[in-house]
C-alpha cells in the first residue's frame, strides 16, 4: 500500500491568481516552481544532444561562443539558473508567509530567462554585449522579485541566497567581459553553487527524510550536530575563497579533503539507508553524496593523483547538481500540485539514468582509459533519457492545474 501523502512545505501560500480569461492565468505560470521546473528539464534535455553534436565534429561555427565555453556556461546560467530560480520562487514564499509569485511579473522573468538561453546558442550574430545584455538580466531581475519579500519578513538568515545570486551574477558579468576565454568566472560559479547546494541540502535532506520516514509509520530521528554543520559550511566557503586566491594550489587540495571529510561525516549522521524503499528520498541522500566524492576527487588531482581535472567538475556538475536537482523538481511538483508523494515510474528510471551518467562520465576514463573517449558520448545519452524522461513525466503535472482544485 501507498504510504499516506505528507505535505511538502517548499512554499505553502497561494499566489494571487490572474484575472480570468488572461493567457497569463493559465496554471503554468501559477506559481514558481512550474515554468522553471519545466524549463530546466527541457533545457537539460536539448542542450547536451546539441553537446554531443558538437563534439561529434558538428559546424556550430556562429554560436556567440566556443563550444566548451558554452557548455559550461549553459550548464549554470542556464540550466542550473533555472532550477533554483524555480526553487527559491517556491520556497520564499513558505521562509516569509507572503503570497507566491504568479501571473504577469514571473512570465516577465521567464521571459528574459529564455532571451538569454536564445542569445547564448543562436547563431544571430548580436552585437557581444548585447547577448550579454539578455544573459546577465536574469539574475538581477529574480534578485528584484525576492528580495522585498525577504526584508519584508525581517529574517536575515534567508537573505545570504541574495548575497549567493549576487555572486553567481558577478561570476556571470566576469565570464562576458572575459569573452569566454577564461575557466576563472565559471570556476567561482560553480563555487558558488556548490555553497549553495551543500546549505540546502543541510537543511531539507534530514528535514525530509525524517518527516516521509514518519509517514511510513517509521519513527526516526536523525540528530544533527551543529557543530559539525556548521564546520561543514565553513570548510565549502572556504574552498569558495582558496579557489578565489590560490587555485590549484596544494593548501586548495587540503581545504577539499577536508570538506569531502566533513561532508561524509554530516551524510553519515542521515540513515540514508533506511530510505532504499522511498525514492524521493534516497535520490536526495544520492545527490548529497557525490558532494564529498566530487571534493575527494578535487583534492586527488591537486595532490597529483593521474586524474583529469574533469573528473570532480562532472562529479559535482552531473552527480551533485543533477541529481539534487531532478530530486527536489519531482518532489516539489508533486506535493504543490496536490498530488501524492509517490515518486512516479518516470521519475525513478530518470534519478537511475542520471546516477548512470554521473558514472560513466567520472569513472569509466579512470577505470577503462581505452573507452575514455566514448564517455561523454555514453553520458551524454544518459543524462538526456534522464531529463527527458522527467519533462515527459512531470510536463503534465506542471502545466495543468492542481489535482485538488485549488489555485497555484
Amino acid at each position: 500500500m501507498r504510504s499516506p501523502r505528507p505535505q511538502l512545505h517548499l512554499g505553502s501560500d497561494e499566489p494571487t491568481p490572474p484575472s480570468r480569461g488572461s493567457w497569463l492565468s493559465s496554471a503554468i505560470f501559477g506559481y514558481g516552481f512550474r515554468p522553471f521546473f519545466l524549463l530546466a528539464g527541457l533545457h537539460a534535455s536539448l542542450s547536451i544532444p546539441l553537446w554531443i553534436a558538437l563534439l561529434q565534429g558538428a559546424d556550430m561555427a556562429r554560436m556567440p561562443l566556443p563550444a566548451h565555453a558554452w557548455h559550461a556556461h549553459e550548464m549554470l546560467f542556464g540550466f542550473i539558473a533555472a532550477a533554483v530560480a524555480g526553487f527559491l520562487l517556491t520556497a520564499i514564499p513558505s521562509w516569509t508567509s507572503q503570497r507566491g509569485y504568479a501571473g504577469a511579473p514571473l512570465a516577465a522573468l521567464v521571459t528574459v530567462w529564455l532571451l538569454g538561453r536564445v542569445a547564448m546558442t543562436a547563431p544571430l550574430g548580436l552585437p557581444p554585449w548585447l547577448g550579454a545584455v539578455f544573459d546577465l538580466a536574469f539574475l538581477p531581475l529574480l534578485v528584484f522579485m525576492v528580495l522585498p519579500a525577504l526584508l519584508r519578513s525581517g529574517n536575515r538568515r534567508n537573505l545570504v541566497f541574495i548575497g549567493l545570486l549576487a555572486l553567481l551574477f558577478a561570476s556571470n558579468l566576469h565570464f562576458h567581459r572575459q569573452g569566454g576565454t577564461s575557466t576563472v568566472p565559471l570556476l567561482l560559479g560553480l563555487n558558488v553553487m556548490l555553497f549553495m547546494l551543500t546549505m540546502l541540502g543541510g537543511r531539507i535532506v534530514p528535514a525530509f527524510t525524517s518527516a516521509g520516514l514518519k509517514q511510513r509509520g517509521l519513527d526516526v530521528r536523525i540528530r544533527r550536530f551543529q557543530p559539525l554543520d556548521r564546520a561543514v559550511l565553513l570548510a565549502v566557503g572556504a574552498v569558495l575563497v582558496f579557489d578565489l586566491f590560490v587555485a590549484g594550489s596544494r593548501l586548495a587540495g587540503f581545504v577539499a579533503a577536508l570538506a569531502a571529510a566533513l561532508l561524509a561525516a554530516q551524510l553519515a549522521q542521515w540513515q540514508g539507508l533506511r530510505t532504499r524503499q522511498v525514492p524521493l528520498l534516497w535520490v536526495l541522500h544520492l545527490g548529497y553524496g557525490w558532494l564529498p566524492v566530487c571534493l575527494a576527487l578535487k583534492a586527488a588531482w591537486l595532490f597529483g593523483a593521474p586524474l583529469a581535472s574533469s573528473s570532480w567538475l562532472h562529479a559535482l556538475t552531473v552527480g551533485a547538481f543533477a541529481t539534487m536537482i531532478l530530486g527536489v523538481m519531482s518532489r516539489a511538483a508533486l506535493g504543490h500540485t496536490g498530488r501524492e508523494l509517490v515518486a512516479p515510474g518516470g521519475a525513478v528510471a530518470a534519478y537511475l539514468l542520471v546516477t548512470g551518467a554521473a558514472i560513466t562520465r567520472v569513472f569509466v576514463p579512470l577505470l577503462a582509459p581505452s573507452a575514455a573517449a566514448l564517455a561523454p558520448t555514453l553520458a551524454g545519452v544518459l543524462w538526456t533519457l534522464a531529463f527527458g524522461l522527467f519533462v515527459i513525466t512531470f510536463a503534465p503535472i506542471l502545466w495543468r492545474p492542481r489535482a485538488d482544485g485549488r489555485p497555484g
